[in-house]
């Protein structure tokens, strides 16, 4: 390679890397912009994420960062297959089908483009961002919880002054952090989760108080999230943690400690009135969701399994081409009818299938399944390697690639972003940076 061509080659990869930390930093901002910076601006920013996903793919193409694969293929015909039919048989409005194209052909391919370019340090980089983000956002979901939706931290999107926080009980609402909406938050957290328990035992260049510090802030965080989906997502990462930590052969003494300093911060907070009243409007929470959806039991399957049984099940009332793609979205229903409502479905199967059709979106459904399962497998052989990061991360990216609602920008940028995140962790993380003394299921 010519000197000229590697310098060439080096900057790209440079740029498409400064893009892809602003991708991220957008992701976790981009609320904030539309709802405080720029409320006038709040309708584009909606998609400020999305030139970026433009110039990634552009230089990446150009200088064979992201090459085809079979994901990419099919995901490439589905994307254009749906715009077709959305025109032709659909409901025939060009702007909402591109709004729908922008998801598939747009950001999916940048789990490909972070999985070929993002190193070693890059992944320790992303956590530590993560890690040292986790401690204000608490303080501000603290500020939203106890004041008034009228406050200006609790200010709606755009001239919005009726609040953002979703209805949660006892006259509380779920606060959305720095995010558009409360689903952001959950996905911040959750993610938040897997960097932590990382950084508990390998080396991330961050002093452990902090990683504790940050730690405390998680756990503070279920409760005045109000939010069923964050508690169910920390408790499979913790799940996936102790599970590591046992066939480690970690000590029973290091597991107690980590137990005790659990209990230890509900002890300190929850004998005050601060940390009580969180953990009895999630406790209230979670008895009126009972009260619709059958218990424990059935609130955890309509979290996680998003409906996917009423999905197929009411596709057969639907067109064979779909209703058309971006429909199903906020923006296609505000377009269309000049309010926000599911026109479709709420859940994302339901959604996928009424769009494109039974057909088609089965399609692209089963990619989404084949990718989130291939994740699964080749977490657990990373796991066994003494490469914990994916297993730690696989939980919930399982979920977000599966069943999130990725015609919500928020929902869509933490599946692409994370899921490319994990499949690099996959990839590039070696012994030498995870320094286990051998393989943990060798004696």
């Amino acid at each position: 390679m010519k000197t000229s061509d590697y310098i060439n080659l080096q900057s790209s990869h440079k740029s498409v890397k400064t893009a892809l930390y602003l991708y991220f930093f957008l992701l976790i901002f981009e609320g904030a912009l539309r709802r405080w910076v720029l409320p006038q601006f709040s309708g584009p920013l909606l998609l400020i994420r999305d030139p970026l996903a433009v110039y990634i793919l552009i230089v990446a193409w150009k200088f064979r960062i992201l090459r085809l694969n079979g994901y990419v293929i099919v995901i490439g015909f589905i994307s254009l297959l749906s715009l077709y039919t959305a025109l032709l048989f659909g409901h025939g409005n060009i702007y909402i089908a591109l709004y729908g194209l922008r998801i598939t052909l747009l950001h999916f391919p940048l789990l490909f483009v972070i999985e070929s370019l993002f190193t070693k340090d890059d992944l320790i980089r992303v956590a530590r961002y993560m890690i040292i983000l986790c401690i204000p956002m608490l303080v501000l979901i603290l500020f939203q919880f106890f004041s008034p939706q009228t406050a200006w931290i609790n200010k709606g999107l755009g001239e919005n002054v009726e609040g953002a926080g979703f209805s949660g009980a006892l006259g509380f609402y779920r606060p959305p952090g720095t995010f558009s909406f409360t689903n952001g938050l959950v996905l911040f957290f959750t993610t938040c989760a897997a960097f932590i328990y990382w950084g508990i035992d390998y080396p991330l260049r961050l002093p452990k108080w902090l990683i504790y510090l940050s730690l405390s802030c998680l756990l503070l965080s279920i409760p005045f999230s109000i939010s069923r989906s964050l508690l169910f997502g920390v408790a499979i990462t913790s799940l996936l943690y102790f599970f590591i930590s046992m066939r480690a052969g970690m000590s029973f003494i290091k597991i107690s400690i980590l137990i005790s300093f659990v209990v230890l911060v509900y002890l300190i907070f929850g004998s005050s009135q601060f940390l009580g009243t969180g953990i009895e409007v999630l406790q209230k929470r979670f008895e009126l969701a009972a009260e619709s959806e059958g218990g424990i039991q059935g609130t955890f399957l309509n979290r996680y399994l998003g409906g996917i049984g009423d999905a197929l099940n009411a596709s057969a009332d639907f067109p064979f081409w779909g209703y058309g793609i971006g429909l199903g979205s906020n923006f296609g229903s505000q377009y269309s009818t000049g309010k926000m409502e599911f026109l479709i479905s709420e859940g994302e199967w339901g959604r996928v299938l009424g769009e494109m059709g039974f057909l088609v979106g089965l399609l692209f459904l089963l990619t989404r399944l084949k990718i989130s399962l291939v994740i699964i497998k080749k977490s657990y052989q990373a796991y066994i390697n003494a490469n914990v990061l994916p297993w730690l991360m696989m939980g919930n990216i399982f979920i977000f690639l599966l069943l999130g609602q990725w015609a919500q920008p928020t929902s869509l940028g933490f599946s692409v972003f994370f899921g490319g995140v994990t499949l690099a962790a996959i990839k590039v993380y070696q012994d030498d940076v995870n320094p286990a003394p051998h393989n943990i299921f060798q004696s």
